[in-house]
């Protein structure tokens, strides 16, 4: 027997080992994130090796090899969410720093920047429930996009306010975050669309934090109108959506 396939038949001792300690979940988590972030920096800072998507596809393939239900790895890595209530509080703080962006703009360009976010907001919704119900998707799923295009700790409160589910607003919120934040650069570019503020604007509205995170390596311009984007879509969104869902819901 060669030292590769000991090492794997040792696994399912080792991993009996690891599914009895809550903490090893949390380590896997951070290790993947530290993984996709070396990849990510490897790389250029190329926008398919987004730190989360690299993290996300990789617990995902552990989960899958090593027959760890999600309840189980959700144990051990609960810490994590936890702390997504006070990621919400520090929403303040990118606000704050786009506000400072927009001061000494014109009247014009904030007039632009509201009906952005407005008619931005409302398209994503509009734009993901007709996908879904051209897909024939079931009510629980279609509840759970209204909030997918707000940052996930305020998606997930307002799913729960409108009787949708949190866990799958969270996943489709996170989904949409990595796809924005991929594909964005290039849209923008096809598009002809060059001055970084609206660049910003749009990815922090359209893909909230993790496209911020994007716009921030890309620009500090584009970073700091995208923190506003996802600040103010995130306020708006906790206002007006669980509002306009009792009247189309």
């Amino acid at each position: 027997m060669t030292d590769s396939t000991s090492r794997l038949a040792d696994f399912p001792e080792i991993w009996v080992y690891l599914s009895g300690n809550p903490l090893s979940a949390l380590f896997l988590t951070l290790l993947a994130y530290q993984i996709g972030l070396w990849c990510y920096r490897k790389s250029g800072q190329h926008p398919f090796t987004n730190p989360v998507l690299i993290a996300v596809l990789l617990l995902a393939a552990f989960l899958q090899i090593t027959g760890l239900s999600y309840a189980q790895y959700f144990e051990g890595a609960q810490f994590v969410h936890f702390l997504l209530g006070t990621a919400t509080v520090s929403l303040a703080v990118p606000i704050y720093q786009g506000l400072t962006a927009v001061k000494g703009q014109t009247l014009r360009t904030l007039v632009l920047l509201t009906v952005a976010l407005l008619v931005g907001g409302g398209l994503s919704i509009a734009s993901a429930l007709g996908t879904a119900h051209l897909l024939g998707a079931n009510i629980d799923i279609f509840h759970s996009l209204w909030a997918k295009s707000v940052t996930a700790p305020i998606a997930m409160g307002v799913s729960e306010r409108i009787g949708a589910s949190p866990t799958l607003t969270a996943l489709f919120a996170i989904v949409t975050g990595i796809l924005g934040a991929a594909v964005g650069s290039w849209l923008f570019n096809a598009m002809g669309m060059k001055r970084w503020w609206v660049r910003g604007f749009t990815m922090g509205l359209a893909a909230h934090g993790i496209g911020t995170a994007r716009a921030f390596s890309v620009h500090p311009e584009a970073g700091r109108y995208a923190s506003l984007g996802m600040g103010l879509h995130g306020i708006f969104g906790a206002l007006l959506i669980p509002w306009i869902f009792g009247f189309f819901g």
